[in-house]
Parts: C-alpha cells; structure tokens; sequence
C-alpha cells in the first residue's frame, strides 16, 4: 500500500477531503475561492497542502454554522488575504445581527405578552374613523404596500374597504397582526409559517398557539450563538498558526 502523503507533512486532496466527509471537488472548489490558502504542487502537477489547509479547512466549516456560508467564506478570504481586521469586522457585523436578531424576538414577545380581549394598538393621526390605510400602515411597519397587499392574499390581514373610496382599511386587529407578521418575518419565517399562527392568535387571543415556534426561535439563536463560539476557536487556532508561520 502506497504510504499516506500525511507522513512526510503533506496531504493529497482527498486526504483533506476525508477528515470532514467531504469529495476532493469541495476541496478544490473552497480552495479556487479563497477560503483554503493556495495549493502546492508536486513536480507533475498534483495539488498538495499541509497543515495550514487542514487548519483553514477546520476554521471554515465551523464558521459556517454560525454565521452561514457567505459570511464564513468572506471571513476565510480576509484572513488568506493577510487582512485579518476585515475578517474581525465582518465576524463584529455577524454578531451585531444576531443580537439584532434577539431584539427581534424579544420585540414578537413583547407584542404577543400585550395581546388579550379587546388588546388594540394606540390611535394613529394617519388613520381612519374605522381603521388605518394602505400606505400609512407600510409606512408604520417600514414596508412597501405591495408587501401588505401580498400578506391579504396570503390571509395574514383581512382589510375591509371604505364605502365611499374603496380603499382598504385596516382595522386595529389587521395592524397588530400586520405588525406581528412583520416581526415573524425578520426571524426568518415563510409567509405559509405564518399565516396558520396569526389564524391561531386571532381565535385564542393570547401567546399559547405561538409558544412552539417561540422555543423554536430561541433554541436557533442559541445555536447559532454556540456554533460562532465553536467557530472563533477554530478561526484562532488558524490565525495562531498562521501567525506561527507553519
């Protein structure tokens, strides 16, 4: 049996590959885009890499979970780049959308722990005797009204139409429910995720039929607040090694 590269400090593509269950075309493809250091090459033109890679490789996988694939790869870039504060920048911005992210759940808390019997929203100078139009809602919510408009179709709100204009009119219950879909939305819901929780807080009037997806949202945050721990470890040990000079 032909004796593995590692031995003598080098490792083929697919021994690189085979540590985290991935084909040696992944490992050329994370190398062409920046997030593994360049290849060496053997007199005949096969690519060979070493420890830096197995580390670049380690940092990158781990990043992913936390902060996804883009993010992970434009900090693997900077770091092989030698741009090491443009790595820390784009890692500063992950996080702040995260805690970002956190205030968003925190805002659908607060909001639901303010539904009940006859909840309503405070009056608003843009609206109307019966409810609040089309664009002074979007605008309120900082959407466009095309948004809205989709979200009816969708039976997330239900307007009525004025008798004398014909325009839509929300009504308090279409605001807070408009509001709360909006808020479901920036925690990465789907439309179709939605609209069957707005039906159930519109029948129960409380917090109970959003429970389940509230644990769920808070046990995705925390996951992905671990996953960044896991893959600061993993981007250190690279930068330690290549500040080594291995």
């Amino acid at each position: 049996m032909r004796q593995n590269p590692q031995t003598a400090g080098r490792l083929r593509p697919i021994d690189l590959a085979r540590r985290h269950g991935l084909s040696t075309q992944a490992v050329r493809n994370y190398e062409a885009a920046g997030i593994l250091p360049a290849a060496g090459r053997t007199a005949h033109g096969y690519r060979t890499y070493g420890p830096p890679h197995a580390h670049a490789l380690a940092a990158f996988l781990a990043l992913v979970p936390g902060h996804g694939h883009g993010t992970a790869t434009s900090i693997m870039r900077a770091v092989n780049h030698d741009d090491p504060e443009e790595a820390f920048r784009i890692v500063d911005e992950s996080h702040a959308q995260l805690l970002e992210d956190r205030r968003t759940l925190q805002a659908v808390e607060r909001a639901l722990r303010d539904l009940g019997p006859g909840a309503a929203p405070a009056p608003d100078d843009m609206s109307s005797p019966g409810g609040m139009f089309v664009g002074p809602l979007a605008g309120k919510l900082g959407i466009r009204p095309a948004t809205l408009r989709k979200w009816e179709r969708a039976g997330i709100v239900t307007p009525s139409r004025d008798p004398r204009t014909g325009y839509r009119v929300y009504a308090d219950t279409d605001v807070r429910d408009a509001g709360l879909a909006h808020q479901l939305r920036r925690g990465g819901y789907r439309l179709e995720q939605i609209a069957p929780l707005i039906a159930q807080v519109r029948a129960a009037g409380g917090l109970e039929p959003l429970a389940a997806a509230l644990r769920d949202w808070h046990a995705r945050l925390a996951a992905r607040g671990r996953a960044m721990l896991a893959g600061a470890a993993e981007l250190d040990a690279y930068l330690r090694h290549t500040d080594d000079g291995h």
